[in-house]
């Protein structure tokens, strides 16, 4: 399970080094082969390849005619990129998967359980702030009857 928020520099190659703690188990669980895509939420998503590669192959049997399945398909399939981390636990974010997520320099890493969100810091602290807001005025929709017994 990833979970956490860590704040990390890309450098000057567009590098991300991913945080000591998850690098034994990136190893263990994919070989320390991971595929970033984008995120519907102008982030990016890491994920281990074969997490990926489980929701590659739901995606590509949804209806070919369903015009959300297609958006779906050609988002997340369509900007996949694989990295693998090297022996110092950095790995390249291709330039135009940064330049989508106006990656520059501080970046935030959200571990999402199975899989990693890639986030402009500065991007990432305003959208929490506002997520936060939102709960406390209670703007957003409905929770799912599945977390209706969730207690925060």
């Amino acid at each position: 399970m990833f979970r956490g928020v860590s704040s990390i520099h890309l450098d000057d190659k567009g590098r991300l080094a991913v945080p000591t703690r998850y690098r034994a188990e990136l190893d263990e669980c994919c070989d320390n082969q991971l595929v970033v895509t984008v995120g519907l939420d102008k982030c990016l998503l890491l994920y281990p390849l074969p997490e990926f590669e489980d929701i590659e192959r739901k995606l590509v049997k949804l209806p070919a005619l369903n015009k959300q399945a297609k958006r779906l398909q050609r988002l997340l399939i369509g900007h996949a990129a694989e990295c693998q981390l090297d022996s110092q636990g950095r790995c390249l974010i291709p330039e135009p998967l940064r330049r989508f997520a106006l990656l520059e320099k501080r970046v935030a890493l959200v571990g999402q359980g199975n899989k990693f969100e890639l986030w402009d810091e500065d991007t990432w602290n305003r959208s929490r702030d506002e997520w936060i807001e939102a709960e406390r005025l209670g703007d957003d929709e409905d929770l799912p009857p599945e977390l209706g017994t969730l207690s925060l």
